[in-house]
């Protein structure tokens, strides 16, 4: 671990600034490591003498505040963890754009093989509504407004596209079409369900993590992209509706499926202004045409008709 004065790359040197950001922290007996995960920013652990627990501090990666709004973050964590489904925050530094949150001893990223366990499904599952059935958050942004935010700044950095991209956007303005008439289920929402957003302790208990991508949307894309995310069988996807829903009808079920194409257009869009603009070693590139491929095999699915009517 560093000491605090020690930093000397450019994360290192964001967070210790953001760590004397922190009322009545001073500046001695205070170190930080690295923590693994996440694609859009850096994580640290930050331990302080005298404190009972550590901290988790997240640093904005470059780029970042071009689609997500730390004011919205910040609400959705709080109202995360007043569920007790989420991390117990700490401080919001908004000059900084860092929220810090208490470190989570005994728990651990989950993974996608996690949730083959049925009790852990349904134990996220009821996390995800917990917080889904929570008071509005402060911002609206629905999944249609994600996805041309992303195609614009596309546009604006002359980004990659595919070469069916006038094809995609026709049928993303379809599925628009449809669910718009029929009517948004507005909710908080995550709208980032990796399996590494969902921490698990050694009793199988869920909390939720990282809200940076939160916003009031239709709780039919929560589902959807946690479900694509998951790569869940059919069985287990009806079983979870049924449990989200108290039912299952020919409507959630079809405007789920449309979401799920939704969901890959928008993150694999996001992914071309990420492979742009990002200083992360990742590959946004390969990411977002796996996405781009993924929203054409559910379009060209023979029920995407279908699933465009029962909407």
């Amino acid at each position: 671990m560093k000491a605090l004065g020690e930093g000397c790359t450019p994360q290192e040197r964001q967070l210790e600034a953001a760590v004397r950001g922190v009322a009545g922290w001073g500046g001695n007996g205070i170190r930080y490591e690295p923590v693994s995960g996440g694609i859009s920013n850096s994580n640290w652990r930050v331990e302080v003498a005298g404190a009972d627990t550590a901290y988790f501090f997240k640093i904005p990666g470059v780029g970042t505040e071009m689609f997500i709004d730390r004011r919205t973050a910040h609400d959705a964590s709080v109202k995360a963890a007043q569920t007790g489904f989420g991390a117990p925050v700490f401080a919001f530094l908004e000059e900084f754009g860092v929220e810090v949150f208490e470190f989570m001893e005994g728990w651990r990223a989950s993974s996608n093989h996690d949730f083959l366990d049925r009790d852990i499904r349904h134990n996220a599952l009821h996390a995800l509504k917990a917080f889904n059935d929570q008071p509005p958050l402060v911002q609206t942004k629905t999944v249609f407004d994600m996805i041309a935010e992303h195609q614009r700044q596309v546009e604006e950095l002359n980004g990659c596209k595919p070469a069916d991209d006038a094809w995609l956007r026709r049928q993303s303005d379809r599925a628009r079409g449809v669910l718009q008439a029929s009517g948004i289920d507005l909710a908080p929402c995550m709208n980032d369900t990796l399996a590494g957003n969902f921490m698990l302790n050694d009793r199988r208990q869920i909390r939720l993590v990282d809200f940076e991508y939160a916003s009031n949307n239709d709780r039919h894309y929560e589902l959807a992209l946690w479900f694509g995310e998951m790569f869940f069988t059919d069985e287990m996807e009806l079983a979870l509706i049924e449990d989200y829903f108290g039912q299952v009808t020919s409507q959630n079920l079809a405007r789920i499926k449309l979401h799920k194409a939704l969901a890959d257009i928008k993150w694999s869009t996001w992914a071309m202004v990420q492979h742009a603009v990002s200083q992360l070693d990742f590959d946004f590139y390969k990411y977002g045409t796996w996405k781009h491929m993924r929203a054409r095999s559910i379009i060209n699915d023979s029920q995407w008709e279908t699933w465009l009517r029962q909407a």
